[in-house]
């Protein structure tokens, strides 16, 4: 593989000379990537698959869901129970300890959801999720006539009893991630490509939302779409070429360059340097130097 450099910083993320490791392929489009730290397994969605899988201890990738709706992204709440955005039927749902499915989100305003897309959770428990239309798209999702009129950010209670829209201006929003105090929450938008920044307060509200960066440098294919933050609050977002390292001063470090498009990514192993990536028909796998951070 090759890291473009763009500042010395990006050396206190990756050796120049890491090696991309292909841990399993033969899939149709992969997303969602999400690490257990608790049980230590991976998982992740095939969206055009309509399944999930899940990379346990032992190595062994094996079916975890199927059908999924057409699951896309995926977190963990802060009791360690899975949220997954669908594609197939618009919701966000909640995957309880004894297995059962809540369903959490479908609509807004008397309306249907698009197709909820990446998600992620605040301290004290909000859910936050980005709403493009890719799922009311074919192979991704699900044909069908749009109800919403808005490509938007919400914010829902655990209890999935109320929602709000935190924002209505994106063409296409996507990857989504909270600063390290959880104040911020950047959110990028794949057509515009660029990511925005929200200021965050104490009821879960939100204010701003300025372009912070613009993320279109760089050589192959590539937009945003999944985005993370590691522990020394370093921004991780999808682009041409691979994956872009950006400070929380908004200084691009450099691109860790993929085999295939890449869609997301996700830190795993026991100290979270291992830096597992979705990209198209495959999972990857590449040791860095900078942890990313437990999910709860």
């Amino acid at each position: 593989m090759t890291v473009e450099v763009r500042t010395e910083g990006m050396h206190d993320i990756i050796d120049a000379a890491a090696t991309l490791e292909k841990v399993a392929g033969d899939f149709l489009f992969t997303e969602g990537p999400i690490w257990h730290p608790v049980e230590k397994h991976l998982t992740f969605s095939d969206i055009p698959g309509n399944e999930m899988f899940r990379l346990g201890a032992d190595g062994k990738v094996q079916s975890f869901r199927k059908p999924s709706n057409m699951g896309n992204g995926n977190t963990y709440d802060a009791q360690g129970r899975l949220l997954t955005c669908q594609h197939a039927n618009s919701a966000v749902t909640r995957t309880e300890a004894d297995g059962s499915i809540t369903t959490l989100a479908t609509h807004f305003d008397g309306k249907e959801l698009n197709s909820p897309n990446d998600i992620v959770v605040r301290n004290g428990g909000l859910i936050y999720f980005t709403d493009p239309t890719y799922g009311r798209l074919d192979y991704f999702g699900v044909e069908r006539e749009l109800e919403m009129g808005a490509q938007g950010v919400y914010c829902v209670t655990p209890d999935g009893k109320t929602i709000k829209r935190l924002a209505d201006d994106f063409a296409q929003p996507n990857g989504l991630c909270f600063s390290l105090d959880h104040t911020v929450l950047y959110v990028n938008d794949t057509e515009h490509k660029h990511i925005r920044k929200f200021e965050i307060a104490e009821d879960g509200s939100a204010t701003g939302g300025d372009v912070w960066v613009d993320v279109t440098v760089g050589e192959g294919e590539g937009h945003p779409d999944g985005m993370k933050i590691d522990s020394k609050g370093n921004v991780y977002c999808t682009g041409p070429g691979g994956i872009h390292v950006i400070t929380p001063a908004g200084e691009t470090l450099g691109v860790i360059r993929t085999a295939e498009f890449t869609a997301n990514f996700a830190w795993g192993g026991a100290d979270l340097n291992d830096l597992y990536i979705t990209s198209s028909t495959s999972l990857y796998r590449v040791r860095v130097k900078t942890p990313g951070l437990p999910l709860f």
